[in-house]
């Protein structure tokens, strides 16, 4: 396993992070809690969680996470363990959103349903455009004080709500976002534009989510031609948008001997500012494939490649568009 600093936090994170989103509503507890032993024998340390977790049982996901701390519990301090504020947990007005209200309800019913004392990275999910940032950060701050945060993150957030929530914080003389979870993909490259740039100037890890476009890096045409079994409608008009640069992209799966899902991971690991992207494994060896991609080595022709197959925006903003 490799490992890597958190952004500017001194903490070391694997550069493989667990999603934990299919815990209950995919993947059935006992698997799950495989997956969770898994993960630490192949040295995944970084646990990503979030509090909306479990469709229509908010919270699900926590509560199995939190079981299989309780049921082992020299592993909790062998786990960066991060979850996510923000999403409505029920119907109540309140029960929603990044007032300190709710940031300070959320935690303590995080905190029981995860079975721990602390909740080492607390990601904000979304912004929250009616909260100002020193409520945020004065609600967050009482936390860390507590013991019961240790570092705040970002998840979704545009450049600008990145370097506001860092000024702000910087201010109060807080430490600020240590983290952004955004979309990012060879399919999905928008971030690259300003998301990334920000992060690198205030110190941000960024953690991509969905890094293999939903499944359409996974090798679907591949997987298509073998089972001979047809996509969703969804899917299917995905895969016709983009099966040129698919064609491509699997081509050079195939001549590498890796599995395309592997090769889409591979890159994103290779992408300036990226701490490491969240795979999403249901079962166990779909984690052990996704850590695999730790071990390719992408050559500068293959990057170029794939550049080519997947065009990104032309760099960070304003150059990529400006001249």
């Amino acid at each position: 396993m490799e490992y890597t600093q958190l952004g500017r936090a001194g903490v070391k994170v694997s550069r493989i992070v667990l999603g934990t989103m299919n815990f209950g509503p995919e993947t059935e507890e006992a698997d799950a809690h495989r997956i969770m032993d898994r993960a630490l024998e192949l040295g995944v340390n970084f646990f990503d969680t979030a509090n909306v977790y479990g469709r229509d049982r908010k919270g699900w996901t926590e509560e199995i996470i939190g079981r299989w701390f309780a049921a082992r519990p020299e592993a909790r301090d062998q786990v960066v363990l991060a979850t996510k504020v923000y999403g409505a947990m029920s119907d109540r007005t309140n029960d929603r959103g990044l007032s300190a209200y709710s940031i300070r309800a959320q935690v303590e019913a995080s905190l029981r349903r995860l079975q721990t004392d602390r909740i080492d990275l607390y990601q904000f999910h979304h912004v929250d455009r009616t909260v100002p940032w020193e409520e945020i950060w004065e609600a967050v701050d009482v936390l860390v004080a507590q013991g019961k945060v240790v570092y705040s993150g970002s998840s979704n957030f545009a450049g600008w709500m990145i370097a506001r929530a860092n000024e702000q914080a910087a201010k109060r003389g807080s430490y600020g976002l240590v983290s952004e979870q955004s979309i990012y993909s060879l399919v999905n490259r928008n971030i690259e534009l300003e998301v990334v740039p920000a992060s690198q100037q205030y110190g941000l890890g960024v953690i991509p989510w969905s890094p293999l476009a939903g499944g359409l890096l996974g090798g679907v045409l591949g997987k298509a031609a073998e089972t001979g079994r047809r996509a969703s409608p969804q899917m299917a008009e995905r895969i016709e948008e983009h099966r040129p640069a698919l064609e491509g992209y699997e081509a050079l799966a195939a001549e590498k001997g890796i599995a395309p899902a592997v090769l889409g991971l591979a890159w994103v690991l290779r992408q300036p500012g990226v701490t490491g992207p969240i795979i999403g494994p249901r079962v166990v060896s779909q984690l052990e494939d996704a850590v695999a991609a730790l071990d390719v080595d992408l050559t500068e022709d293959d990057l170029k490649r794939l550049d080519e197959l997947f065009p990104g925006p032309g760099g960070a903003a304003p150059e990529a568009y400006a001249w």
